[in-house]
């Protein structure tokens, strides 16, 4: 069965990497790349979509590029590279790689790519992932308790809950859901699969919907449980992590970074990186330096975008939808540095912190 997918912020997310003089709300004034660069990475630049999905971000670039540009697409899940290897096949210019994100530095330099253009992400679960029973995304819809993007490794969501701790479950939920009531639900789920497990997704948001007492007005009592366990069980942001530090370190001089977010966790680290990136100085604002001696942006923001009125109307899920764009500076970059501007996070069930953008054990 075909699933219907409308990309949100379709033009806006391609204007940001194309267009000389775009800028969103809070841009920086300085002066970023002149109409001829913009002209000339259209026509051979080399791209990037870390999350091709149904491709319509992906297919609204290649009509605004040239024939020599070429765009490598990354997805976890089968469908869309099943979708993606279609596209390729009509159009020369497309490279389709199987993988996450995270793994975009690695995955390019094996296809001789040292530096980009620009990268596009639109993160979290796509519409046709929710309106897929199959996938066990949806709290709305009965189907397996499964969550994963990639449905062809790692574990479930189901076989994380047959095993984890109150403890372990807690932390997932109150760190990545943001849930006031992370330890009842916890408990609640312990109770259940103490008697009979949890096998789907109506099962999960019943005994969910029985721990959290209070509901936010038109969402349901589920809703940040099951984002949690999605985030974790995927590595969202770690693998968020991992990807902003690669697209500091790829792209070229006048390079564009464009990510589309939807809820608040992944908002915040890109939101944290990008500053952090355009203004590496105040890290040593107590220090006594001269100008000359502070170090220089990486990234000039170019501001955020929010879909309007008519969008929404139009696509209920481009309402949370935040686009954050930078435009990479000619400032150097130690290799491997990059991670230093992602802040260092926490994960759920382990004791230290870990810097953002490095590399996690196999799960």
């Amino acid at each position: 069965m075909e699933f219907e997918h409308r990309p949100v912020l379709l033009e806006p997310t391609v204007d940001a990497l194309l267009l000389a003089g775009f800028g969103g709300k809070g841009a920086a004034r300085s002066a970023g790349q002149d109409g001829a660069q913009a002209d000339a990475r259209a026509q051979r630049g080399v791209f990037v979509d870390g999350t091709f999905g149904r491709g319509g971000h992906s297919r609204e670039l290649l009509g605004r590029l040239g024939r020599e540009a070429r765009l490598v697409v990354f997805d976890k899940d089968p469908q869309a590279i099943a979708v993606a290897t279609e596209l390729a096949a009509r159009d020369t210019r497309v490279t389709v790689v199987h993988e996450g994100f995270a793994t975009m530095r690695e995955e390019l330099a094996a296809r001789g790519i040292e530096a980009i253009d620009g990268v596009m992400l639109d993160l979290g679960v796509s519409s046709p992932q929710l309106d897929d029973a199959g996938r066990g995304f949806s709290f709305m819809r009965e189907g397996p308790l499964d969550m994963r993007m990639d449905t062809t490794r790692g574990p479930t969501v189901a076989d994380w809950l047959a095993q984890a701790s109150v403890d372990e479950m807690r932390e997932v939920i109150a760190d990545y859901g943001e849930e006031r009531f992370a330890f009842q639900v916890a408990k609640a789920i312990a109770a259940r699969r103490a008697t009979r497990p949890l096998r789907t997704t109506l099962e999960l948001a019943e005994c969910v919907a029985s721990a959290v007492r209070t509901r936010e007005k038109g969402q349901h009592p589920a809703t940040r449980t099951f984002q949690a366990l999605r985030i974790y069980i995927n590595r969202e942001l770690e693998e968020l992590a991992r990807a902003l530090a690669s697209a500091l370190e790829l792209l070229a001089p006048g390079g564009r970074l464009a990510v589309i977010s939807f809820h608040s966790l992944e908002d915040r680290m890109v939101k944290q990186c990008i500053a952090a990136a355009a203004r590496p100085a105040a890290a040593h604002a107590r220090l006594p330096l001269r100008e000359s001696e502070l170090p220089q942006p990486l990234v000039r923001s170019l501001g955020r975008v929010q879909a309007d009125d008519d969008e929404i109307a139009g696509n209920a899920r481009a309402r949370s939808a935040v686009l954050r764009v930078a435009e990479r500076t000619a400032t150097p970059l130690d290799t491997d540095s990059a991670a230093r501007f992602v802040p260092a996070m926490r994960v759920p069930g382990e004791a230290a912190p870990v810097r953002r953008g490095a590399k996690r054990r196999p799960h």
